[in-house]
Parts: structure tokens; C-alpha cells; sequence
């Protein structure tokens, strides 16, 4: 689960909180029943006007990414295509057709399965290429539900604020009545810049971040299957990997293995001394 997402909005609604009450505010007067539904159901409404039926389907799908999706560790996928290139280099790609059923990552293993089966490097690429764009697609196209609903929500917030000064100026005999429309007026500005700031743009952007990383571990992933499929040493497969990775992640990844082998080194050492 991806904490980040929820600790965010928490925090930011208590900043919001403390901020209200150090000005000697009180949530009760923040809260509107009418200004909600013109913002939020405002909001809904125009989204599903904007998009396909099938479209906003996915996007409960692309919150629960949000919330709890999690890309497998670039370090993982390496050690595991560099195994696959040593054992394929000793016993054969055939011996990779039962590694293949071991691996929980349908892309990988489709790719794994291709390779096994003889067919043409370039046809790997371009069947797994193809796989990586409409995988873009169909991010971009959940991305782009909670884009839109950032984009119009401060818009229905101002709606809403007009609408709260028409009912205001209409009442002008009665000053009973230009409170409460004033506080509709700005409270409806209100819900929808928090919305589109701390919910809906937030989730946009993370999504974005998550299918870059989902995107790049792919590309990984097609340039392991090639190499393996081109007999390469799995030490230059290994250094090949790790260039997709940045450097920081590259060198924690050196510092993990180099005290993984003295671990294992101490380890030898203290049963040869027993």
C-alpha cells in the first residue's frame, strides 16, 4: 500500500484544520450540504459527460493502483533475468520453459515463453513493444478521468460562487438572507480547490509516476529477454540492466551485494572454524 497517498491528504486536511482553528474558525461553518453538491456533484456530473461509459469504469481500478499498487523492485527483476541468463547459457533456452511457469509477472513471462519458442529477436521486441504502448494507454486513459475532475472542480467551486451571489444580491432588502448566500458563495470556491489540489490532481499525478516506473521496468525487462536470447554473458546482461536504473539506485544496489557476499564470506569462514 502506498501510505503516501493517505498520509498526504491526512496531513493536508489537518493543516487545513489547524489553520482554521488557530484563526478562531470552526469546522461547522466550513460545512455546506448545498455547496458540496454543486462542487462535487458538479464535478461527477461533467465527468460523466466527458467520458465513456467503459472509460469510467477503470476508474476505481486506477485509485486502488493509487492506493496500493506496487511496482516490483528493479533489483528483483535484474537478479532474476541475470539468473535466467547464466542457467540459459549452461544448460540452453529450453531450460528456461519451467523457470518461465515459476514467474508471477505475465510480461515477463510472456516474454520468457517467446524466447523459449524460437521466434525472431525482432518479433520479440516488436510483440512486447506493443504490449508496453497499449499499457500506456490504458494508464493515460484512467489518468485522465482524475485530470479532468482536478481541472473542473475549482470551475463548479466558482459556479457555485455565483451562484451564492445571485441569491445574495436577489435578497438585498433582507440581510437575513446575505450570510448564508455569502457563505455559499465561498465555501463552493473552497471545496473545489481543495479537491482538485489534495484529491483528484494528487491521484493524477501519482498514477503518472507509478506508469513511468511500470513503463521503464518493462523496458528492462525486453532488453533482458534479448539478451538472454543472444547467449550474453550474464555479468555484461547485469551491467546492461543496471544502466536503466539511476545512479543512486545503482550504487545501493552495489552496497547490497557486496555486504550479501560478506555475510556470506563471514558465514564460511565461521563454519570452517567449527
Amino acid at each position: 500500500m502506498d501510505f503516501g497517498v493517505i498520509v498526504g491528504i491526512i496531513a493536508g486536511i489537518a493543516m487545513l484544520y489547524i489553520g482554521i482553528a488557530l484563526n478562531g474558525g470552526s469546522l461547522a461553518i466550513f460545512w455546506d450540504v448545498g455547496s458540496l453538491a454543486i462542487t462535487l456533484g458538479g464535478t461527477i456530473a461533467s465527468t460523466l459527460v466527458h467520458f465513456k461509459p467503459s472509460q469510467l469504469a477503470s476508474v476505481f481500478s486506477m485509485a486502488r493502483v493509487a492506493l496500493f499498487g506496487d511496482t516490483p523492485s528493479p533489483h528483483e527483476v535484474i537478479r532474476t533475468l541475470v539468473y535466467y541468463a547464466g542457467k540459459a547459457r549452461r544448460e540452453g533456452l529450453l531450460a528456461l520453459e519451467e523457470e518461465a511457469e515459476k514467474l508471477d509477472d505475465p510480461f515477463l513471462q510472456k516474454g520468457i515463453r517467446l524466447v523459449v519458442d524460437g521466434t525472431d529477436p525482432e518479433t520479440v521486441r516488436q510483440i512486447l513493444d506493443i504490449e508496453v504502448t497499449f499499457l500506456e494507454e490504458r494508464h493515460q486513459s484512467g489518468r485522465q478521468i482524475f485530470e479532468h475532475m482536478g481541472a473542473v472542480a475549482p470551475a463548479f467551486g466558482m459556479a457555485g460562487t455565483l451562484i451564492g451571489l445571485i441569491i445574495m444580491l436577489g435578497h438585498l432588502d433582507n440581510p437575513d438572507a446575505i450570510g448564508p448566500a455569502m457563505a455559499v458563495a465561498l465555501i463552493t470556491t473552497f471545496y473545489g480547490v481543495v479537491l482538485a489540489n489534495l484529491v483528484f490532481n494528487p491521484l493524477a499525478g501519482k498514477l503518472r509516476v507509478k506508469s513511468e516506473e511500470e513503463v521503464l521496468l518493462r523496458e528492462l525487462m525486453i532488453e533482458g529477454v534479448l539478451s538472454i536470447q543472444a547467449g550474453e554473458n550474464p555479468h555484461i546482461v547485469e551491467q546492461k540492466l543496471e544502466s536503466f536504473l539511476a545512479p543512486k539506485v545503482r550504487r545501493r544496489m552495489q552496497e547490497e551485494e557486496e555486504a550479501a557476499r560478506a555475510g556470506a564470506e563471514e558465514r564460511m569462514v565461521a563454519t570452517g572454524a567449527r
